[in-house]
């Protein structure tokens, strides 16, 4: 059997046996027998021995998740460089000259960078900002497709692109019930899953590795590194999924360009292009670099389709930063496939370029198939006014020079539009807990006018016509938002005083607050700085925080007039309080209980209390790796903190 053969074999067996798991376990149906499944889960042990390689997801390998508190940072050994572009298609065959190329997709997803030694897979680096990526080997090593082990002992560096396919971006929207909250595209969608600080998160996206360029493999020379494709070949022998891609030369690229256009519309991986490569690698290499770019390959984006039509409003919309963004709103036209009715026109300059004016005939574009944007006005009779107010509080505007470009900006500090931050606490889940209000969504209504003050949330019904017709919104997001905001109109002391924002006050202080003052708001408000700091976990700093925030009239004002549209429920405790006084910290993968906010609420309910980083007053670091070295655990041991493991911590202080 030969060993494309093999991995071809091992690639089936893996779609077939997880199929049964899913099959047997999501279903409770039973495809293939246990005769059946045990045979070919033998068959692929014995494969996955001959060859060396072990995929991401082998019903042969135990699943281990792994949490972090953040992605480390790592610079890249060299800088990792954007590719110079054409629009072109003879320009790739006069790039080419006499020289064999190769071309392929040039995938739209998030560049990663695999390391593997002793034929494992020890690092998984993103591009980054090209200098300095970000570490995701835990998020890596669960990709539905990337090789665990492999056949090659000695270090081998491939980097490829990270990506979800439109089926499975589609299935992931289709399970989310706001439409406000659905990704817009699977790049977005992909660049959060891989970049997650929970691995089991990252798993349940099925995210692919494409890989696209082998960097380095110790010890071969010449062979499969003098060419670009058989590298990749050689990657393919290892059992990565690689680049779909084709030899060409100038005479026959053009044609090869226009086969990969007619395929665009059935391929399932996202795609913004295509890239050409010499395929002989040293006479690349040979050809060094310009400031920006390598010059042994090159990218080209396809032309964009453009309509025209009429522009009916300029929409100024402000930002969290204080600038107001002008909106081109026009009559719907069809560009790639989807309606367009608006784009961005950036800023001033590029208002006054246009010479934009209501009713222009104008034609439009989306910038690499996917970003609307205005590409010549026809009529040019640059009626549109600057506005000198701010749209959402009313204040003057200025206009400000920078970089060369001139843009409009709020002159009001305390905007509305400035406190989108404050606005998305409040409404968060650890807050009030109102779903379908993203900071996009609110950013939007916020900008709209429709929301001023905390209490406006709770009269959105009066705009019921607009927010059902904005982008993004219908009649069934309107009226989940609108349930949501009534069941969070009820909520609790803890909820409200994390949602105001108090400097210093996160879940777990707003819970204690609560709990010290009987649950009355009045009475924190009234408190004094002696008072507060008395409270446990409450010394003097924040407690003079809380007595500047409650002595603003301002935002006591904001409080008066929220607090007519919000009932507290005061939470009943019937756990014993067997842990007052005892502080924890939760890291790691969870077994024994559902995720981390649930074992945090088990502790809470019982008096105790649960930080975010260990230091000498932890009474106990709770981690089911306690082997480990993670910082935590580290940390741990230094300070002679105890690690526990769920069980540990359950029949220790949970049993009754």
């Amino acid at each position: 059997m030969a060993d494309e053969v093999k991995i071809n074999r091992i690639k089936e067996l893996n779609a077939v046996l997880k199929k049964a798991s899913e099959d047997y376990y999501a279903k409770d149906e039973s495809p293939l027998s246990d005769r059946e499944y045990d045979a070919l889960y033998d068959e692929l042990v014995k494969l996955e021995e001959e060859t060396g390689i072990i995929l991401a997801g082998s019903p042969t390998q135990t699943v281990g998740y792994e949490a972090v508190d953040e992605l480390p940072k790592e610079k890249h050994p060299s800088p990792m460089l954007s590719l110079g572009k054409t629009k072109s298609r003879e320009e790739l065959a006069d790039w080419l000259g006499d020289h064999e190329g190769v071309l392929s997709w040039k995938l739209d997803g998030l560049t990663v960078v695999l390391t593997y030694n002793n034929g494992e897979l020890t690092k998984a680096v993103t591009r980054g900002n090209g200098e300095i990526g970000e570490v995701i080997t835990p998020n890596a090593r669960v990709f539905d497709n990337v090789p665990l082990k492999i056949s090659f002992v000695g270090e081998l560096v491939v980097r490829g692109e990270a990506v979800i396919s439109y089926k499975d971006f589609e299935k992931i929207n289709a399970s989310i019930v706001n439409d406000a909250d659905k990704y817009k595209n699977p790049r977005n969608l992909c660049s959060g899953s891989v970049r997650q600080l929970d691995s089991k998160i990252t798993a349940g996206r099925h995210v692919r590795f494409v890989a696209f360029n082998l960097v380095y493999a110790a010890g071969e020379d010449g062979g499969i590194m003098a060419s670009a494709d058989g590298r990749l070949s050689f990657l393919e022998s290892l059992g990565f999924e690689t680049v779909e891609r084709v030899k060409v030369t100038s005479a026959t690229v053009v044609d090869a360009v226009g086969e990969y256009e007619k395929k665009i519309a059935g391929y399932d991986i996202p795609s913004d292009g295509l890239v050409l490569t010499y395929e002989d690698v040293d006479y690349g290499i040979s050809l060094g670099r310009t400031a920006k770019s390598p010059r042994n390959a090159i990218a080209f984006k396809w032309a964009d389709e453009t309509a025209e039509t009429t522009l009916k409003e300029i929409e100024w919309s402000a930002s969290r930063t204080g600038l107001i963004n002008p909106v081109a709103i026009f009559d719907p036209v069809e560009l790639e496939g989807t309606t367009v009715t608006r784009a961005s026109v950036h800023n001033v300059s590029i208002v006054r370029e246009l010479k934009l004016g209501l009713g222009d005939r104008i034609t439009v574009y989306k910038a690499n198939m996917i970003i609307p944007q205005i590409a010549e006005n026809l009529t040019k009779s640059g009626n549109v006014t600057v506005p000198d107010k701010c749209p959402v509080c009313g204040a003057p505007t200025e206009i400000r020079a920078l970089n060369e470009a001139e843009s409009l900006y709020c002159t009001n500090a305390d905007c509305p539009a400035k406190q989108i931050k404050t606005f998305s606490q409040f409404v968060s889940r650890d807050a009030l807990n109102i779903d379908g209000l993203s900071e996009m969504t609110l950013e939007k209504l916020i900008d709209m006018g429709f929301i001023k003050e905390f209490d406006d949330l709770f009269r959105l019904d009066r705009y019921k016509e607009k927010i059902v017709n904005m982008e993004g919104f219908g009649e069934k997001s309107y009226s989940n938002l609108i349930e949501s905001i009534k069941t969070a109109s009820k909520t609790t002391l803890p909820r409200f005083l994390f949602g105001l924002g108090i400097p210093g006050i996160g879940v777990a202080n707003a819970k204690v607050l609560a709990k010290a003052f009987d649950n009355d708001i009045e009475k924190i408000r009234k408190a004094s700085a002696e008072e507060l700091s008395e409270v446990e976990g409450i010394g003097d700093i924040m407690a003079s925080d809380i007595t500047k925030f409650f002595a603003d009239e301002e935002n006591n004002r904001k409080i008066d007039s929220v607090i007519a549209d919000l009932e507290f429920e005061v939470p009943v405790n019937t756990s014993a309080q067997n842990l007052s006084g005892l502080t924890f910290v939760i890291t790691g993968s969870l077994e024994q209980f559902e995720n981390r906010n649930a074992l945090k609420a088990e502790i809470e309910n019982r008096g105790g209390k649960v930080a975010g980083s260990v230091s000498a007053k932890t009474t106990a670091l709770i981690n089911n790796d306690a082997a480990s070295n993670s910082s935590k655990n580290k940390t741990a041991k230094s300070l002679g903190v105890t690690i526990i493991t769920e069980d540990d911590f359950i029949n220790t202080y949970l049993k009754e």
